[in-house]
């Protein structure tokens, strides 16, 4: 079982009910019926191809309706996505294809062409092995929740404990219409991949501008939004009268929820901002479901099935306080989590036990339970829902022939949460 199988179940029971409305002059929308004939499409071309089980295949795509098209053929067709975006650099996409060991890239621009990698790196024979022992249905390069930049491996059946637990909080059904903001090369399993699993209908808008995205959300009914701050930044100073009428639940992700965002959007529209935890190597554990109205910047409490602790410096479990003076890092438990690192290639095992998984973030629980955050990892940085590293910025800086160093850091912005700010030393 698979949730490309679970979306299946959906194309054969409900075949004509909208799994995609894309936005635009002419306005499409795609059944789950016809949107499982594409995905097998893509499947039945990369087999043909020669793509073999557990193979690594990059995807380079712009967001929309291609995107998850192409994704959705690439985990049918027993190999591995791995998710790219939209035509980065070639020396960016080379880095990558050498980190993943790419076998196999299909890109946009070639008409979801499938190419092999020119003589592709290679791990070992028993990593290689382990790697397709496990089922492997997503891979993903990431800055994470540690600086060192490492892919991490998610099986089929992680992704669905994961996004099963994940619904405790979201309970989105199949009379859902989820409007989505985020990247997709970042965003994707406990979001496109659950929306679709509980046969919901994802809303593809042709702007990020507030006021056609009001319009689209009105006309569409849209009943959840996913974004991040940046994005209800964006609507809360959108001076119409256009409202949110259906939405339902309101989720921020990706990134800090400040105070005065939350509390403009909720004077502009109504609803609460709903923050939420979401880490890569574990998926979606902890939302502000409960106190989202009076701390909406809050984290909120583990979703069932998870054990979210503060780990001391000593190791041992933090004692709450129920103020930041008994602050630890951030440590959570439970099901759905990644299954290894790539490279150096590293069983989960061996980094959930004995603590979980170790976030990097440091926390302090209030009275009622609810999770703030304390402080972020240094060298992180968080820009309108993207994340990456300041070293992985230096790394490409430096690759300039007039450029010795870099250091870059982080610098707060009005708009988009952070930007990176580059030091240069010149040759």
């Amino acid at each position: 079982m698979t949730v490309v199988d679970a979306i299946r179940v959906h194309a054969r029971e409900r075949p004509d009910h909208a799994a995609l409305v894309v936005d635009g002059a002419t306005p499409e929308l795609v059944g789950y019926a016809a949107l499982v004939e594409r995905v097998d499409a893509h499947a039945s071309r990369l087999r043909a191809h020669g793509v073999a089980p557990a193979a690594r295949c990059g995807l380079v795509a712009r967001q929309g309706r291609g995107f998850i098209e192409a994704a959705l053929g690439i985990m049918a067709s027993g190999a591995c996505l791995v998710p790219i975006g939209d035509e980065p650099a070639p020396a960016a996409l080379e880095r990558l294809a050498a980190d993943a060991c790419l076998h196999h890239v299909v890109r946009e621009a070639d008409d979801f062409a499938c190419i092999d990698v020119a003589s592709p790196a290679r791990f070992a024979p028993d990593v290689e092995a382990a790697f397709a022992a496990l089922r492997p249905a997503y891979l993903r390069f990431t800055s994470g929740t540690t600086a060192r930049h490492k892919g991490v491996v998610i099986s089929h059946d992680a992704i669905l404990a994961r996004v099963a637990h994940a619904n405790a909080g979201l309970a989105i059904t199949p009379d859902d219409r989820v409007l989505w903001l985020l990247p997709m090369a970042y965003h994707f399993v406990v979001s496109i991949l659950l929306y679709l699993r509980f046969g919901a209908t994802i809303l593809l808008p042709a702007s990020a501008l507030a006021r056609p995205l009001l319009a689209f959300a009105r006309r569409a009914r849209a009943t959840v939004l996913y974004a991040s701050p940046y994005h209800y930044d964006l609507l809360a100073k959108d001076a119409s009268d256009a409202m949110l009428a259906d939405v339902r639940l309101a989720v921020a992700t990706a990134d800090g929820l400040r105070t005065d965002v939350a509390e403009r959007f909720t004077r502009r529209f109504g609803h609460a901002l709903v923050q939420a935890l979401g880490i890569i190597e574990v998926g979606l554990p902890v939302m502000n479901l409960a106190s989202a109205a009076a701390k909406p910047t809050a984290l909120g409490r583990a979703l069932p099935g998870y054990d979210v602790w503060l780990r001391g410096d000593d190791g041992a479990p933090v004692v709450a306080t129920g103020g930041p003076d008994a602050a630890g890092e951030v440590c959570i438990r439970g099901p759905g989590t990644f299954d290894a690192y790539l490279n150096p290639w590293t069983p989960a095992a061996q980094v959930l036990v004995p603590d979980g998984f170790r976030t990097g973030d440091h926390g302090w629980v209030d009275a009622d339970g609810d999770l703030h955050l304390a402080g972020r990892h240094a060298n992180r940085i968080s820009m309108a829902g993207y994340k990456f590293f300041s070293e992985e910025v230096e790394v490409v800086l430096e690759t300039h022939a007039e450029v010795r160093a870099a250091r870059v850091s982080a610098r707060p912005h009005a708009h988009v949460g952070e930007v990176p700010v580059a030091e240069i030393v010149a040759r």
